[in-house]
């Protein structure tokens, strides 16, 4: 038992390392080409704009002794621009590794805990004030780490929610240890209960019949397109939860995401959607759901802000990167009205709208990394729009 420790140990830290090293040399190979890039635009861009030889000398002046001249400038120019590019291209290859062990070190297990407001169009007013707690992308592998887990639920636990959701990705691959994932998770309590959906991760460890069956030995309920009607302060709401929705099939074509939800949605109380991919957003408007909870694009993993922009990974992925989203109910109009940071005031919100918040999600895929994004515990707040 000790050397199978031992040696599980040994795998973990052979794929942290492995992770870090490679991720860390993709950037650093990227942003150095970058540096030779603008090294070779700046000689390009001087040699277009040097002075003509041959106009600049004097008359009575060999064009030879100009030409001397000026390849003597040159050189005298040459030794600071080739010491500045030659840093530019040490710190270009330095920077990647060091923010990577930051990353590593400090952020990716910095949980940090988000509270939103958001309002819901007819939301009864007994159900104004009630509170969801939401943690989605655990991915819970040799980068997440059982007691890392267990100290996100403790967390979870103390904002004193009255209804827990888990939107999906539990673990990483079909190695990882979804059982010891789900026991943690079963520590999560809330007066009306723990109820998650899948994500495309259990998809590609074949385990979303498994994560069902998990979650009911430990009383919690994965809901895998069905609905449950909850009841809160003697006000219903519904409860919906799908499995991660394919934008397209396996021979590539585009399909319809959240096709055969209309009998799971109910028209006389606010419905709650828990669907993994946030681009199913667009198709739960139009059927007017008023809230979805999502996650599955961990904020990016790493975010860079230039000139007021972020740049982000997840952009390739999503228009719905983390936070909250509003969007017309009942039209096909993809237009985003509202889009706000999690701790950021919505602004005014429109009575018939239909809202999407977007958890960054605790754990890492890929690179076990995070910058700028810190992992999230979500604390959802209904308010009466």
């Amino acid at each position: 038992m000790g050397t199978h420790g031992h040696l599980k140990q040994r795998e973990a830290f052979l794929a942290i390392f492995a992770g870090l090293w490679f991720s860390s040399a993709l950037f650093a190979f990227l942003a150095v080409e970058i540096v030779h890039g603008a090294e070779r635009l700046w000689n390009w861009f001087r040699a277009r704009h040097a002075p003509n030889s041959s106009a600049a000398d004097a008359p009575g002046t060999t064009s030879d002794t100009s030409t001397s001249r000026h390849a003597i400038g040159e050189r005298l120019a040459d030794p600071s621009r080739r010491y500045f590019f030659r840093a530019a291209s040490v710190l270009a290859g330095a920077a990647p590794f060091a923010g990577a062990v930051y990353g590593f070190a400090a952020e990716r297990l910095n949980y940090h805990v988000r509270r939103i407001e958001i309002p819901i169009a007819n939301l009864p007013a007994a159900l104004d004030g009630m509170k969801i707690a939401q943690i989605s992308d655990i991915h819970m592998s040799a980068f997440m780490s059982r007691a890392a887990v267990r100290r996100a639920v403790d967390m979870t636990n103390d904002l004193g929610s009255d209804l827990t959701v888990v939107t999906g990705d539990l673990i990483t691959g079909s190695h990882d240890p979804i059982a010891d994932c789900v026991e943690e998770v079963s520590r999560l309590h809330a007066p009306l209960g723990v109820w998650g959906c899948n994500g495309n991760h259990e998809i590609y460890a074949d385990a979303e019949q498994l994560a069902e069956e998990l979650f009911a030995q430990h009383g919690m309920k994965m809901l895998r397109q069905e609905n449950a009607v909850l009841e809160y302060r003697g006000a219903k709401f519904n409860l919906i939860g799908v499995d991660y929705q394919r934008e397209r099939n396996l021979n590539g074509h585009r399909t319809q995401t959240l096709s055969n939800m209309e009998p799971l949605i109910h028209r006389d109380m606010p419905n709650i959607l828990l669907s993994h991919n946030p681009n199913s957003f667009d198709r739960a408007a139009e059927l007017g759901i008023e809230l979805s909870l999502a996650g599955h694009t961990h904020g990016g993993q790493i975010q860079v802000e230039i000139l007021d922009h972020r740049l982000t990974p997840a952009r390739f992925i999503s228009d719905y990167i983390a936070g909250l989203f509003e969007r017309p109910m009942f039209m096909s109009s993809r237009k985003v009205l509202v889009q706000a940071e999690p701790d950021a005031p919505v602004g005014t919100p429109s009575q018939n709208a239909s809202r999407l918040y977007v958890n960054r999600g605790l754990g890492t895929v890929g690179a076990p990394v995070r910058l700028g994004v810190p992992p999230e515990i979500s604390l959802i707040v209904l308010r009466r729009a």
